[in-house]
């Protein structure tokens, strides 16, 4: 029998907290964060209930979360989970679960998401404009019924 292992997480959400970039003693950037997550259901008159989801992003994506999101800021995140074990003080054993952020993108454009940075922001963030005049506009046949189409 072949293995088959397959460990693929993908989350929208919002930022419960401003991400902090710390610094590992080999010089390596990670955060960690939370995204709460809505659930896809409610019942009758309750208040739509969410999931608040732990994620640690290493390297360059550490460094692009903590530069462009804040608290509240809308996230997708792709990546995998992580468990992790270990023994607090009082000699408990602990266990938690963190998404390991592969991929992180924008969801809100810039407007939305309220964002300032004093660092340049590339100009590729948001869709360019587009307009035309409507000499510049394609023009298209109208066609007075539908029998005249080839299919």
């Amino acid at each position: 029998m072949a293995n088959f292992n397959f460990n693929k997480v993908i989350l929208g959400g919002r930022l419960t907290a401003d991400p902090e970039l710390r610094q590992t003693p080999q010089g390596i950037s990670v955060t960690s964060f939370s995204i709460a997550v809505n659930r896809p259901y409610s019942k009758n008159a309750e208040q739509q209930q969410a999931d608040f989801i732990n994620c640690v992003a290493w390297r360059s994506n550490a460094d692009f979360i903590t530069r462009y999101f804040r608290k509240g800021s809308s996230i997708c995140v792709t990546g995998s989970l992580q468990t992790r074990t270990w023994t607090d003080q009082q000699g408990q054993k602990r266990y938690a679960t963190d998404v390991v952020v592969s991929e992180a993108t924008f969801v809100d454009s810039r407007n939305e998401s309220g964002f300032t940075s004093a660092a340049p922001v590339a100009d590729s963030y948001s869709a360019p404009a587009y307009s035309s005049t409507e000499e510049e506009a394609p023009k298209f046949e109208e066609l007075s019924s539908d029998d005249d189409l080839p299919f």
